[in-house]
């Protein structure tokens, strides 16, 4: 049996560059519902729509830096400009004076995640080879990950050491940003393109129509998983409910992180192998378990469990999704097929933690929790009862 290729370098510095950053957003992201809910007296609601719309803006500029990457034929020049302003935000976190302040750079911070999202998802299924495509995606996400757990517990030492003083805390995120973005910029080289090649615009009918069906499957079904699962800020403010100390509040996004983590490369490398609509119906059994724990009630133990499968949840579908879309769209429209995948997911976003903050401020945590298990549940069905792809079109296997 012939061996399977390692995975590149470039793949493990593209991890480290996401890591590095999570690190940073982390950092702040972690507190920032605490913050604006105590110290800038923000409703559930406002956080609700300020997260859902930070996501969804990450998600819908996906589209057009997706577009323009296939266009030009590079990846590499947009990642940086979205790293790059990711990092110019952090500063904006420190000095935020009211919601409005924090508005401004929540936004620019996704702006930048948008226009580096489907740039380097794509730039991973260009340097990956096919046969380890999911693993590839699954190292990134677990990397990505780790990064998402060393941010809230270093932010859990520093509030302890300097007396929960929160912007001092944002200010340290300032540095993990910035080396991020020098490691992709001087660290990841991209592939050459063949020279010659003409030029085309990526949303061109003819050129929208070589998208297969099977890839609008992965549209329609990455659009109602997240649906299904509203903002991770929810989850900061329902231990917070529970009594948990401001300190330690950033403990949530370390656990589900943990877990993220731990399941993203095992389940990224076992897609390579396993059909991908049972791992996404196991994905959405967790996410229905997670939610129902977390609408039983705030004893820490039932806390612990519903952010643990919380976590499991992404790991096991995140990297899986990233990789169907690869294995959907033709190479030279991953860009774009990226940025369609994201705006619908990122419309969905938005809907999914508008409502969950309003479900919060009327009705209370458990009925939010409990809706998203019924949301989680029809996502179930939808995935179940699908039609199968027509003949010739790629299975989404």
């Amino acid at each position: 049996m012939p061996q399977r290729p390692r995975l590149p370098p470039a793949i493990w510095a593209l991890g480290f560059v996401s890591l590095l950053m999570d690190v940073s957003s982390e950092l702040i992201h972690s507190l920032l519902p605490v913050f604006m809910f105590t110290a800038l007296g923000a409703s559930a609601l406002t956080i609700g729509l300020i997260e859902g719309a930070a996501e969804a803006t990450a998600l819908i500029v996906k589209v057009f830096s997706g577009v323009l990457s296939d266009y030009f034929g590079r990846r590499k020049p947009l990642a940086v400009l979205g790293y790059g302003l990711g990092a110019l935000s952090k500063p904006l976190f420190a000095l935020a004076s009211g919601v409005g302040f924090v508005v401004a750079a929540r936004l620019i911070d996704r702006v930048g995640k948008g226009i580096r999202g489907a740039p380097r998802d794509a730039l991973v299924a260009d340097i990956a080879p096919a046969s380890v495509r999911g693993a590839a995606f699954g190292l990134r996400q677990a990397l990505d990950t780790v990064g998402a757990f060393f941010g809230p517990l270093l932010a859990i030492a520093l509030m302890l050491l300097w007396a929960n003083d929160f912007r001092a805390v944002f200010w340290v995120a300032v540095l993990p940003a910035a080396l991020s973005v020098a490691l992709l910029a001087f660290g990841v080289r991209e592939p050459e393109r063949p020279r010659g090649e003409k030029r085309s615009n990526p949303i061109r009918r003819d050129n929208l129509r070589r998208l297969p069906s099977t890839y609008w499957w992965v549209v329609v079904i990455g659009a109602v998983f997240t649906l299904a699962r509203f903002s991770e800020a929810f989850l900061v403010l329902r231990a917070a409910e529970g009594g948990l100390h401001i300190a330690w509040t950033p403990l949530v996004l370390v656990g589900m992180n943990l877990v993220y983590a731990l399941a993203a490369y095992p389940f990224g490398k076992l897609s390579d192998t396993v059909g991908h609509g049972r791992l996404l119906a196991l994905g959405l059994v967790v996410l229905v378990a997670a939610d129902a724990l977390l609408a039983a009630g705030t004893h820490w133990a039932t806390l612990s469990a519903g952010i643990a499968l919380w976590g499991l949840h992404l790991g096991i579908t995140q990297g899986l999704l990233a990789r169907m879309v690869a294995d959907a769209a033709p190479v030279e429209l991953r860009g774009t097929a990226y940025g369609f995948f994201n705006l619908a997911s990122g419309i969905a976003m938005l809907i999914a933690s508008a409502l969950a903050g309003l479900l919060w401020d009327r009705l209370g945590a458990g009925t939010t929790f409990a809706a998203g298990a019924a949301f989680s549940t029809a996502a179930l069905a939808v995935l179940v009862l699908r039609p199968a792809p027509p003949q010739g079109a790629q299975s989404i296997r």
